[in-house]
Formats: C-alpha cells, structure tokens, sequence
C-alpha cells in the first residue's frame, strides 16, 4: 500500500512544469503558483488518505487550478454593457478614451507633479494643471475639481451662502440617482432653501421679489432628467445675472451634466453649454466629469476667480477632493475637446452617441455571422431598436439602433440573461418580446472576441 501511494505522489507533476503551461495575462505569477502549490498540496492529502487511488493528469490539475482562480477574482470587473444605455450608472457611466490611459499609465505608476510648481520649485496647487485647458475651452477665469457634482453643489453653496437663503425656482428642486436632492443638498452645505415661483412657471418678479438682506446666493439648476411641458415659464439666466449683480450676489448654476459641444450635430435637442451659460452671466457653474463629458466621475467648479478662491479656503475641500488619478484622467479629457473632431472620434461617450444607425447595422451583421454557428439551439437575429443615453442626459430622446438578438431553444429570456451575467467576462443584455436584445451602439468591435468566446462556452 505504502508502495502504490508513493508511486501516485512520484507522478505528480512539479509546479514549475504547470505554471509553463498556464497563461498568466491578467494574473500574477506568484497567485497562479500559490494556487497551483495548494492544489497539488490538496491532492498529496488525499492520496496519502487514501482517498485518491490515482494520479490526476496535468491538464485536469490545470483546469481545476483555472476554475479555482477564475472564483477567486475581483468583485470588481469589467464587463460587457449590451443594453444600449451609454451612460449606465449602475455600469459605470462613461468609458475613458485611449488618451487617458496613456495618461494614467504615466503618472499613476511613477511619482509626478501633483502640487509641485516646476517653475519655481515650490508647492503648487493640483488644480492648476486645468486652469489653461478650461480657459480656453469655457472662458471661465478659474477652476475647482471635486468628486462629484453634488460635492461641487455643496461646496459652492457652503462657500458662498452658509447661514444664508438661497433662492432658487420651485421647479428646479430636482431629486437626482440615489435619492439625492438639491433641498437636502443645500441644507446640507448650511443654506437655507426659499421656493421661488410655481412648479411650472417662474418669473425674474419672483427671484427679484425674494432677495432680502439675508440671501447668500441665487441658485439655478438644470433639469436635465425631466420635462416640464405645456403652460410653462422659467427666469432668463441673463435676468437672473443681472439681479444677481445688482444685489452683489453670485448666481451659481447647477448644469448638472456640462456640454462643451453643440449636441444638435448629433440630433439631439439643444442643451446650454458651458460657455454659453457663463457668457450669460452665471458666476459659478458646476458640472458632472462622467456624464456628457465622457470623462471619469468628478464634479467640476468653473467661474469667477473670487468665488473660486474663496472655496479653497475651505476646509471642506479637503474632504471631497480628487486624488491624482482623476486629475490625470480629467486633464486628458478635457484635452481632447480642444479638438472637437478629436474629441468626437476618441471620447468613448461621444463617439457612440455620434454612431449613425447604418454604422451600428453594419456592426451588428458582423457579430450575428460570428454567433451564428455556435450552436443548433440559439437563434441569431438583427433586428432595429432604439438605444437611450442615460445618466439623467436627454431622457425623452432615443436613438435609433440595431441590436444582435439571442434566443435559446433550451432556455428562457431570463435564464439566458442569467447565463449571459454568469460568465467570465459578465455580458449584461436587455430583455425583450421574449429576446435576449444585445445593443451594438455600446458595443465596440474589439469586444467581439469576448462575446462569441463567452456564448460559445455556455453552449459547449
């Protein structure tokens, strides 16, 4: 007995002869031979038990090492968003341009000059390495960056109007994702809240007829997830403006989710861009990094320089502000948009939204033939849909689409879904009219690989 067991150890494989064999791209060497060490350690126990009589071969250690390593991975991950929603919170929001990851890569792994003045060797201040680029594209005399825009809301207001009324119009008083509303909001920065105006309708009569000695600031925000339609009036931001300066007091805009380019040449309705709504006269305005931008999430401060001052003073500030990794990434972006062409072509948001719908047929068709054959029992079709831009952006507007459509004989809609969520490189689809709807406007070509990989697996 004491014989037999020795010869099943003595075939074991070494781990060096494993790790030869195992691909280590997105692993580290020293987790695929620790997780070999422990398997191989597992299978001497269970032969010295006697509860192996035989030595498993090199290819079943290797899968059972893989299946082992691929539990074992980030909860954090990358996956496919099929669902046609460009900016989907729950996925991410935007994708970051191939710009940015050359600009991570550069100063995320080495040390670099965060607040470090190279012109004179002294501190500096991190925000300094946007101030050019926002100039030129916003006009704006100074800039702040956050971790959000509701830190960038809050800190304005906490700045500029802590103790004091801020009058904004009772139709603004929006909620936003999670729950978060502007009400809250500027009670939470110190403010105190006065409705200016109706629901649907408010006049400059009723800012003008609100401003008391002990009003902060005037507060605009843009509704940028919803609609009022029919008998409807709101202040000229040029109004607004001009009370503003007429009282001595900033008028702080909250575009929520800030353009720096004209949307229209992509059909979408017209929306305020950034310039347009400071050249009106808005001393402040704050705007989201990952939404429409299609940069990564922060809230961006751009306006009059005092203002922007005042808020680095802050001792809030320091608290909400973002670390060097999104700086580098915002810079990156932004830097794009000096280009708009560049910007149009590099920015993953902007370059999907840009996507005409024969483009996106054309796509399609070529993943449908790559699915096709996989197996007898999924049914493979285009058919056209309608994609959304999400993030609260444009909420009324679809975009017309094609989608890859998948239906199992075996399974139901849900099941496939479940199965698509399950793999490796999870695949999140929308179901549809008993379909599995994959939208190629969020899909680039380079994923193509990984799906038909993923859904040959589950058919194996």
């Amino acid at each position: 007995m004491a014989n037999q067991i020795q010869k099943i150890l003595a075939q074991l494989p070494s781990v060096d002869l494993l790790l030869k064999q195992i691909p280590t791209e997105e692993l580290t060497h020293s987790k695929v031979k620790e997780k070999l060490q422990k398997i191989l350690a597992e299978i001497r126990q269970a032969v010295l038990a006697g509860d192996m009589t035989e030595a498993p071969s090199e290819q079943e250690i290797i899968a059972l090492t893989l299946d082992e390593l691929d539990k074992h991975q980030y909860s954090f991950k990358r996956v496919i968003n099929a669902t046609g929603t460009i900016l989907h919170t729950n996925l991410g929001r935007s994708n970051l341009s191939e710009r940015v990851r050359q600009q991570l890569n550069e100063v995320s792994f080495n040390y670099s000059n965060l607040e470090f003045d190279l012109s004179n060797g002294q501190r500096g201040s991190r925000y300094s390495h946007l101030v050019s680029v926002i100039q030129k594209l916003t006009g704006a005399e100074d800039v702040i960056v956050v971790n959000n825009n509701a830190a960038a809301v809050l800190l304005a207001l906490n700045t500029l109007a802590d103790q004091k009324e801020v009058l904004v119009s009772r139709g603004e008083l929006v909620e936003i994702g999670g729950a978060f509303r502007i009400p809250e909001v500027v009670t939470a920065a110190g403010g105190e809240i006065v409705e200016v105006g109706t629901t649907n309708r408010t006049h400059i009569k009723d800012f003008r007829e609100g401003v008391n000695e002990n009003t902060g600031a005037l507060l605009k925000v843009h509704t940028s997830n919803y609609r009022i339609i029919g008998f409807t009036a709101k202040a000229d931001l040029a109004e607004l403006a001009e009370l503003a300066k007429e009282h001595g007091l900033p008028l702080i805009d909250d575009l929520g989710s800030g353009l720096l380019i004209d949307m229209r040449q992509f059909g979408l309705p017209y929306e305020p861009s950034i310039r347009e709504v400071l050249k009106l006269g808005a001393d402040i305005v704050t705007f989201s990094g990952d939404k429409l931008l299609g940069g990564p999430q922060a809230g961006i401060i751009v306006g009059k320089k005092k203002y922007i001052e005042q808020m680095k003073k802050n001792q809030l500030l320091r608290a909400i502000r973002i670390d060097k990794m999104t700086l580098a990434a915002l810079e990156a972006t932004l830097s794009l948009y000096l280009d708009e062409k560049e910007a149009i072509r590099e920015i993953p948001t902007l370059r999907m939204i840009a996507q005409k719908p024969e483009e996106i047929a054309e796509k399609a068709q070529t993943l449908k033939e790559r699915l096709d054959d996989i197996s007898d029992q999924l049914q493979v079709e285009v058919l056209p849909d309608d994609s959304k831009i999400g993030g609260g952006s444009y909420p009324e507007h679809l975009l017309p689409t094609f989608a890859v459509t998948l239906k199992s004989q075996t399974d139901t809609a849900d099941e496939l879904q479940t199965k698509l969520r399950e793999q490796k490189v999870p695949i999140i689809s929308r179901v549809k009219n008993e379909r599995n709807y994959l939208d190629l406007r969020t899909i680039e070509v380079a994923d193509f690989d990984v799906i038909a990989a993923e859904i040959a697996k589950m058919f194996a």
